[in-house]
């Protein structure tokens, strides 16, 4: 079984037209927010087919703090060697221009207010001339082997990290106390629950984690949980985002537009022609179902 591993670091924004998915002259006219995209409703559907979706490229891709720009990362096997791509889709006078950028292993994690890039272990600030140079989180982290991280706009940092072969990954959580950072700790059983927990996504006002799992009451392979916070402070037990998100498939990678109107995740399909291995592709999803899960008091 393969997980879907979607990562971070920072694509550096080149204002020279890719060529891979269309000429300069055949690139759609992409108008709008989300690179052009008619909005979904209360069922998933894939994000920007054709565009950032390919036939021949498993993809992941997040946005910009602003929304101005959209990072993605493409892979695929070919003659039994990993192969890798980095496209940006930056938005100029409200019209989508896909970008050259240089070919990366990830895509940053950015802080809520875009002043934070986050590179696992590591990050950069925003600075008045522009980032400033590589700094450690710390040892603590440095042991861990970290895959996905994300930021509350009080600084909470979640984070999973790469599981063994039993999918004994474990997601952790480090606040930030009189401005020092603490190591990190797991979060609960009602998160780390079950197998192949990983990719978290935290709420910027910390009132929910989402990530994917595998559980006995899923629905087939990887599923997306969330866990909402409860008023004394604790997590709530794990609710599995229903059939609108998750299939036999597996789901992953959940994480929420900075406007918060929308869920985007990733989910492994058949690759066109159905020949090879399931590549992973985006959706998304009205972030309605988010507030539709919610515990009314």
């Amino acid at each position: 079984m393969k997980h879907i591993c979607i990562s971070v670091t920072l694509l550096l924004s080149v204002l020279t037209i890719s060529s891979d998915s269309y000429s300069q002259d055949e690139f759609p006219i992409l108008e709008g927010p989300y690179i052009g995209q008619n909005p979904p409703a209360l069922t998933a559907e894939p994000f920007a087919p054709g565009i950032v979706n390919t036939q021949d490229w498993g993809d992941a891709g997040r946005f910009s703090p602003d929304m101005n720009e959209f990072y993605v990362i493409r892979w695929r096997v070919s003659n039994g060697k990993r192969e890798t791509e980095s496209v940006t889709f930056k938005k100029v006078d409200n019209r989508w221009h896909e970008i050259a950028a240089p070919n990366r292993a990830r895509i940053p994690f950015y802080s809520p207010d875009g002043k934070t890039l986050y590179f696992g272990a590591k990050y950069r600030e925003r600075t008045e001339t522009g980032w400033s140079e590589m700094k450690s989180l710390g040892s603590a982290f440095e042991e861990i082997r970290i895959m996905g991280l994300t930021a509350s706009r009080n600084g909470t940092l979640v984070l999973d990290e790469v599981g063994g072969p039993d999918g004994d990954g474990v997601i952790r959580y480090s606040r930030l106390i009189d401005g020092k950072r603490e190591a990190p700790k797991p979060l609960p059983r009602e998160i780390n629950t079950g197998r192949w927990n990983a990719h978290p996504f935290i709420a910027p006002d910390e009132s929910y984690i989402m990530w994917n799992g595998e559980r006995e009451s899923g629905y087939g392979d990887s599923d997306l949980y969330i866990s909402f916070r409860q008023p004394d402070g604790s997590w709530g037990e794990a609710i599995n985002l229903g059939n609108e998100v998750n299939t036999e498939a597996e789901e992953g990678g959940p994480q929420v537009t900075p406007d918060g109107k929308y869920l985007i995740f990733n989910r492994m399909v058949p690759r066109a022609g159905g020949d090879g291995e399931p590549q992973s592709d985006l959706y998304w999803i009205d972030a309605q179902i988010i507030e539709d899960l919610m515990p009314r008091k």
